[in-house]
């Protein structure tokens, strides 16, 4: 598919990152400049050739690079803050730099911004705020009663109101057992200062059961909680488990599952469609690439997805794509709306520089970014705890079940 298929996508919701290197001799040689301004330079020419908006943010882009250069620039950090100021004036808190111990981490960490509190962060792309995606469970902060969108306000005291997602993140990481603050806002409640005991984090993707309807038909559960590099085949194993034990309808919950890499969003889709389009990507020049399903679906039994205000990206991707397919109806509340696709390239010092290559669009060509994707059936609901998630007390899984029961689920052909 041109220049997408050359390229590995990480769609998670605070981040879609493919991963591409960027060598040194592709720089010309330009000897009267620094190393610095070679930096700088450097990550110019990549959102000059690469970035979704041809207008950079309706201003003149050569300008930028002039202004950053005429500055001294010292030593490696005033680069980076050079290089911070140009990509802030482009106002896309997803293309963003990281200098060498945070792209590091993040090669390292599959689910992007999981940290030892068991945090998955973003920030908000209307306000700006960093937000909770979701805590993970059995992490220090699912303990302490973190929520989906909480807002992370201050982290040892320091306002977040200027952090990058990547300095947020490597705030609040540290040695197990030591310990940090975070001032948390709420909607509808006061500020409120949790202590968090850091903790390593186990995270499996894939959480499965066979269950009954109340007329006796054997279903499968199967709930999803992020698109890291396992999750593809632990679904495949998980719903070819639950087919051997009779499982005639399937029910996927994609609530407050914030993303992580595109292709094992397009893989899980395949494990439900035979044919169709999965999703389309368009960059700057309008071009479109596509992935489609490849003939190696694992079911064809009704499938009911369920989704909420935190279910994004590479969520809305495998939603999109089975909606508009006709393969499953969606229960639940308007997803989150993260529609762009970033690039993580690699610098010649070994900082990494995420620039938004291209956006995507679902089969029938909606662009969901900041929209969402509405389900057929919506129902909303206030928080539950995990606990209580697929049980009586879950007014949206009861309605996935119930939406089963009814035999009104068709399967895609």
């Amino acid at each position: 598919m041109g220049f997408m298929n050359k390229q590995v996508f990480r769609c998670g919701f605070s981040l879609l990152l493919a991963f591409c290197l960027v060598f040194g001799s592709l720089i010309p040689p330009a000897t009267a400049l620094t190393q610095q301004q070679k930096l700088v330079s450097e990550v110019w020419r990549i959102v000059n050739r690469s970035y979704l908006d041809e207008t950079f943010n309706h201003q003149n882009w050569s300008d930028m690079r002039q202004n950053a250069l005429k500055k001294p620039l010292p030593n490696d950090q005033a680069a980076y803050t050079a290089i911070q100021n140009m990509l802030k004036s482009l106002d896309d808190p997803f293309t963003r730099f990281l200098d060498p111990e945070q792209y590091r981490s993040l090669q390292v960490n599959t689910s992007g911004e999981l940290t030892g509190v068991g945090l998955q962060i973003a920030l908000n792309p209307q306000t700006g705020t960093l937000e909770v995606i979701t805590p993970i469970e059995g992490s220090p902060a699912e303990k302490a009663g973190l929520k989906p969108r909480d807002r992370i306000l201050k982290i040892e005291g320091l306002s977040t109101e200027n952090l990058t997602l990547d300095e947020a993140a490597a705030r609040m990481r540290g040695p197990i057992g030591s310990v940090v603050s975070l001032l948390i806002g709420r909607e509808g409640e006061g500020e409120k200062e949790i202590t968090l005991v850091r903790d390593r984090i186990e995270l499996n993707p894939v959480v499965a059961d066979l269950r009954l309807s109340p007329q006796g038909k054997p279903f499968g559960y199967l709930r999803l909680t992020q698109f890291n590099a396992n999750a593809a085949m632990e679904l495949a194993h998980a719903i070819s488990s639950l087919e051997k034990k009779g499982a005639a309808a399937y029910i996927l919950d994609l609530r407050n599952n914030p993303g992580g890499l595109l292709q094992a969003g397009i893989e899980v889709a395949r494990q439900w469609l035979d044919s169709g389009t999965i999703v389309y990507t368009v960059n700057r020049q309008g071009i479109q690439g596509n992935f489609e399903a490849s003939g190696s679906s694992i079911t064809q039994d009704p499938l009911v997805i369920l989704v909420n205000q935190g279910t994004a990206s590479a969520s809305e991707i495998l939603a999109g794509a089975l909606q508009d397919n006709g393969r499953a109806q969606l229960v639940g509340e308007t997803t989150f709306g993260k529609g762009l696709i970033q690039s993580l390239f690699e610098l010649s010092d070994g900082s990494g520089l995420a620039v938004t290559i291209a956006k995507y669009e679902t089969p029938d060509h909606r662009d969901i970014n900041k929209l969402g994707i509405k389900p057929d059936i919506v129902i909303t609901q206030q928080p539950i705890n995990r606990e209580q998630i697929g049980t009586a007390a879950d007014s949206q899984y009861q309605a996935a079940v119930e939406l089963l029961s009814k035999n009104s689920v068709v399967a895609g052909s």
